[in-house]
């Protein structure tokens, strides 16, 4: 494996991402293909069917080769390899040793939250949003402040609302950034008033920037803590290689905290935290981040082109079904409030055309009248599992 920082050392072919025949792909263990029985499209978790980028396969390989599979005791190279990528795809400056390793972005959160708040501080999240986060909050002492996304003209933060709450007494921001299900790109401008109002009430924010890296070509990213002075001095980023390189079961995510008080959260935590890092998560991370961007421009690519087929098919089959296009991400939040499916359409879905979405409700309040669709699998698939949508569509509105 090349060193990090050593980017272009490997001589492994990066091939076009594709996923394996169906036949193939029900053979994994991953509960994306293990929840349901065989007959159902499993397009809800968010995992892509692509192979794994060859950089990253032979980092976990070279780890077993060595019977390398103790501990993880420490954060290795990964600090300095995704300081030279966070510097290459965003221009943001990281100091290694400002990274921190532990096992995942939810004990990222939760972790921090812990050493951050106090017992029955209310921690503000923004539904529709990632449906862990509701747990993760009270897991962390913490109780939820909803401040639901704004939906039209387009998402955007409530910030006024954030504001409220804050007033109120909320101690801290769990910010999902890029924010999923809806694939927003939070503006520079919005993350620059969020900060500001986070710090004008010495309250912290927590950004999940864990599909960061899934942004689509032209559309800036902004890391929470690289938005000015304000942010930098409250931030913390959860960053992870899991979610593009498709490494969620490697057990491996970054804290990035970039200030003393941000650094002091961060040394508060239990040591054992650093210690529940996976050793082939880590030299998969090391690998993904310095010699892996072929490979993951190419499934970018790849991506964009799913949710061109994703367009036409809605077009042509589920012409009442609305959706904005994301900004990140390779996952779709289609609303169907307009078909008479009811609140929760991807249990019909399920129920009556074997296709598995992420269910909106599970989102929040927000939630109700959609589903979040996974366009990160063949072109065959998304093609059927639209058409089995269309007739779960077209037999509600006959009956």
């Amino acid at each position: 494996m090349a060193e990090a920082g050593s980017r272009g050392t490997t001589d492994l072919v990066t091939p076009r991402p594709a996923a394996p025949p169906l036949d193939e792909l029900r053979r994994r263990t991953s509960a994306k293909w293990t929840t349901h029985p065989d007959d159902v499209l499993p397009l809800f978790i968010a995992e892509m069917d692509y192979q794994l980028a060859p950089v990253v396969a032979e980092a976990i390989i070279d780890r077993v080769r060595a019977s390398d599979l103790g501990y993880a005791g420490d954060p290795g190279r990964v600090g300095t390899a995704f300081a030279d990528f966070a510097a290459r795809r965003w221009g943001w400056q990281v100091d290694a040793g400002d990274v921190a390793l532990t096992t995942d972005v939810g004990v990222v959160i939760v972790e921090t939250l812990r050493a951050a708040i106090r017992p029955g501080d209310g921690v503000i999240l923004m539904p529709p949003v990632y449906p862990p986060f509701f747990e993760l909050i009270p897991e962390a002492g913490g109780t939820v402040v909803k401040v639901p996304l704004v939906e039209s003209p387009r998402w955007r933060m409530d910030l006024d609302g954030i504001e409220r709450a804050l007033a109120a007494g909320a101690r801290a921001v769990l910010l999902c950034s890029p924010h999923n299900p809806v694939g927003l790109v939070h503006d520079r401008e919005d993350l620059a008033r969020l900060a500001e109002l986070a710090a004008s009430h010495d309250a912290i924010v927590v950004s999940d920037e864990i599909h960061a890296p899934l942004v689509h070509p032209g559309v800036e990213f902004v890391p929470f803590p690289a938005v000015g002075d304000a942010a930098r001095e409250i931030g913390i980023a959860a960053h992870s290689a899991s979610k593009a390189f498709n490494l969620a079961g490697a057990k491996c995510a970054l804290s990035v905290a970039t200030s003393e008080r941000t650094r002091a959260i961060v040394e508060r935590q239990p040591e054992e935290v650093r210690y529940r890092t996976s050793i082939l998560g880590r030299a998969a991370t090391e690998a993904a981040f310095v010699d892996g961007e072929d490979w993951l421009d190419a499934t970018l690519e790849v991506i964009g082109e799913s949710f061109d087929l994703l367009e036409e098919l809605l077009a042509e089959h589920l012409p009442s079904v609305h959706y904005r296009r994301p900004q990140a991400s390779y996952l779709a939040w289609l609303d169907f409030r307009d078909t008479g499916l009811g609140d929760d359409p991807g249990r019909v879905i399920l129920d009556r055309g074997r296709v598995a979405l992420h269910y909106g409700p599970a989102f929040g309040e927000p939630g109700k009248g959609f589903a979040r669709v996974n366009v990160a699998c063949s072109p065959e698939v998304l093609t059927e599992a639209i058409k089995r949508i269309g007739r779960v569509v077209d037999d509600a509105a006959d009956s």
